[in-house]
């Protein structure tokens, strides 16, 4: 087939959707790969890297133009009006949104968005919110660090010894657990709060203590279980009570990094403004959830703001600022995923027998496949 890597065109988006390593086995599977003239110069790949791997340089249009067409974002109107119709695209195409699904239908193309694969053993390795979140973690901690104005390790000096700093982590997924692990490698005493009693053990694990906030009903218990490795929806009481809980934590803490998301959602206000009012001067919120509405009501979306004397980052896309290793991690995902909609000859073969494809497809043939309510 003849696939196309166009430049992402969308505001702040530094990474792309293949690699030279990506494209070197793709060629080796006889595609013909074409990639957009500086689709890499944000992830510090030269165009000359892309040619070495067996890949053409072309323009937008050559790369959009393509049968396959892999990208980071889903496409705006313009990069629609320049692919084929019935050509497959395959990228993060925001499977909750009907309208954009809707125009990727207008255009009669073959649509997979990769965020809907389901979180499976089989899924893990093309599984980029995941691979996006793990990045994102690290990236969170490192920006904490470089706006709170104290160290993060304990020192002992001649001038004196300066405590560590105190990390509160609201969020055990992948994100979380990256952002323990990258606090703690910084030398930061870290805690951790989930809705699921399961991530106990994993954040334990890593060196952080648990904010328990025991489970009182079965409704409460049953929403705790999650679907699909994400948190669901808890009950009202149980909320009102880890509200307490993490009032109490984070007025103790330096910094907190918040990273609650339900998919298709508002994410959940798990930070009050009363909560960052009693909060120390200095102290740092990176909400990771800023791009769902925030798990704190004062982080503004793609901004970093100081309110009550606390400094509020609100970053909408982390991984794009680790472009390199963000997008290599993507490109190997996009990779894994072709494997399931080609065949031993390198054509397109889509298989709805299979679940994960069934899953990522949004439209195909003129019919829109996932409408979301």
């Amino acid at each position: 087939m003849h696939i196309g890597i166009p430049l992402e065109t969308y505001s702040g988006e530094t990474r792309v959707a293949a690699t030279p390593e990506t494209v070197k086995k793709l060629v080796a599977q006889k595609h013909r790969v074409t990639v957009q003239s500086g689709a890499g110069i944000a992830s510090a790949i030269p165009d000359s890297a892309f040619a070495d791997a067996g890949a053409t340089i072309g323009s937008a249009a050559d790369a959009l133009g393509a049968e396959l067409v892999l990208k980071v974002r889903a496409p705006n109107s313009d990069e629609l009006g320049q692919m084929q119709s019935g050509a497959v695209l395959a990228g993060m195409l925001n499977p909750f949104c009907n309208d954009t699904i809707a125009a990727m239908n207008g255009r009669n193309l073959t649509a997979f968005s990769l965020e809907a694969a389901p979180r499976s053993s089989r899924a893990q390795s093309l599984d980029v919110l995941s691979s996006q979140a793990n990045v994102a973690g690290y990236k969170a901690v490192l920006m904490a660090a470089d706006h709170y104005p104290r160290f993060m390790p304990m020192l002992m000096t001649a001038a004196g010894t300066v405590k560590a700093a105190r990390v509160l982590i609201l969020g055990a997924g992948v994100a979380g657990l990256q952002a323990i692990a990258t606090a703690k490698r910084l030398g930061a005493v870290v805690e951790a709060s989930d809705v699921r009693p399961a991530v106990k053990e994993q954040i334990e694990s890593l060196g952080a203590k648990f904010v328990d906030v025991p489970l009182e009903t079965d409704e409460e218990r049953e929403c705790a279980e999650g679907v699909g490795g994400y948190a669901r929806p808890m009950p009202q009481s149980w909320m009102d009570r880890q509200a307490k809980a993490v009032h109490e934590r984070a007025k103790q803490s330096d910094i907190v990094i918040t990273t609650a998301l339900i998919p298709g959602r508002k994410a959940p206000v798990l930070l009050q403004e009363a909560t960052v009012a009693e909060m120390k001067p200095g102290a740092v919120i990176v909400d990771l959830a800023a791009a769902q509405g925030g798990n704190c009501p004062l982080t503004e979306a793609d901004q970093v703001v100081v309110k009550h004397g606390v400094t509020l980052i609100g970053h909408t896309n982390l991984p794009a600022l680790v472009a390199a290793d963000a997008s290599a991690l993507y490109a190997r995902n996009l990779l894994d995923f072709l494997k399931l909609v080609t065949d031993g000859e390198g054509q397109f073969n889509l298989n709805l027998e299979d679940d994960i494809v069934a899953a990522c497809l949004m439209c195909q043939g003129g019919n829109v496949v996932r409408v979301n309510k």
